[in-house]
């Protein structure tokens, strides 16, 4: 089996994905011992923005080559430096990245094939501080990331980058893709099973929580807003939720069928609370009360119950 995580991007929401990997890892480390991560059970983690930098704690070595963070310290650093990751200023994220994870070069691959890769195509070895920096860095919240690059021919390569979540607020079909490209090469560090044979992917899909919708856009109101209104409207910004949550709608709705079609849809899970409301739908209210409500949130998901197809 080749087994999938992905998280979602979406601030300060996090804090709901933190909760149910925390869970998670528990529960693992009942079965197998205290010293297991999230990271020895699955085979690629894909995150995007702030699912990025939950997956980056979840996989990124330490000098044991072992996950630097367990799952159950993800909230607390959330919860430590909310104030400072999404700051009403634009520099909190860069600084607290960088003493995060300091220097260290990504991606750092356990394959041979991989690392052979990695050096072929130098230009793209970019240092994981940047890569985090750069997912995270959502529109009109963080600034764009800029950074260079070089090859072993010395040359340099610039990279000019914003939110990953513009493109894949969800990014589980990335992470399928990646799978499927790497078999399809016949990467070693991976199962041998066809790139098709969806099952035998085993998926997991983290939300980070969405609006709910009822009541969330009037027509009437929003037929008479502008370039501005649509960008910023009564602390909510409207096209870009809008395009955020189409986005990982999508790829749900899409990763959902597939499964189902192929009959193995209980080889797909997707954990999502669609009916946030008031500060807990937002990317950036870094308040004690709200983290508190998200953990809650996270924590409701767990006991809620598994529905299979659609």
């Amino acid at each position: 089996m080749v087994t999938v995580l992905s998280i979602d991007g979406g601030g300060v929401r996090g804090i709901i994905p933190g909760t149910i990997l925390a869970f998670l890892e528990s529960k693992l480390q009942e079965l197998d011992g205290e010293d297991v991560r999230i990271a020895d059970y699955f085979d690629v983690i894909a995150g995007t923005s702030t699912g990025g930098l939950v997956a980056t704690m979840l996989a990124a070595p330490d000098e044991n080559s072992r996950p630097l963070f367990a799952a159950k310290e993800i909230n607390d650093y959330y919860i430590e430096n909310c104030p400072k990751i999404f700051p009403k200023s634009s520099n909190g994220i860069l600084g607290l990245v960088k003493s995060l994870f300091g220097s260290i070069t990504g991606p750092k691959y356990d394959g041979e094939y991989l690392h052979s890769k990695a050096k072929k195509e130098a230009s793209k070895d970019a240092l994981l501080s940047d890569i985090c920096i750069s997912t995270s860095a959502a529109p009109t919240y963080l600034p764009a990331h800029y950074f260079q690059t070089k090859g072993f021919n010395g040359k340099s390569r610039r990279f000019n980058r914003f939110d990953g979540g513009i493109a894949a607020n969800n990014p589980a079909l990335l992470g399928l893709n990646e799978v499927t490209k790497e078999i399809f090469l016949q990467n070693s560090d991976f199962f041998p099973i066809k790139p098709v044979d969806h099952g035998k992917f085993l998926v997991l899909s983290l939300g980070t929580g969405s609006a709910k919708q009822e009541g969330k856009l009037n027509a009437s109101k929003a037929s008479k807003w502008g370039v501005l209104g649509w960008l910023y409207n009564n602390g909510m910004t409207p096209l870009i939720d809008s395009f955020s949550q189409a986005s990982s709608d999508m790829v749900d709705i899409h990763a959902s069928v597939i499964f189902q079609a192929l009959h193995c849809e209980s080889n797909y899970l997707r954990i999502q609370d669609d009916t946030l409301m008031g500060d807990t739908a937002s990317v950036d209210v870094s308040s004690k009360k709200n983290w508190l409500k998200l953990a809650q949130i996270g924590t409701e998901l767990l006991k809620k119950s598994v529905f299979v197809g659609r």
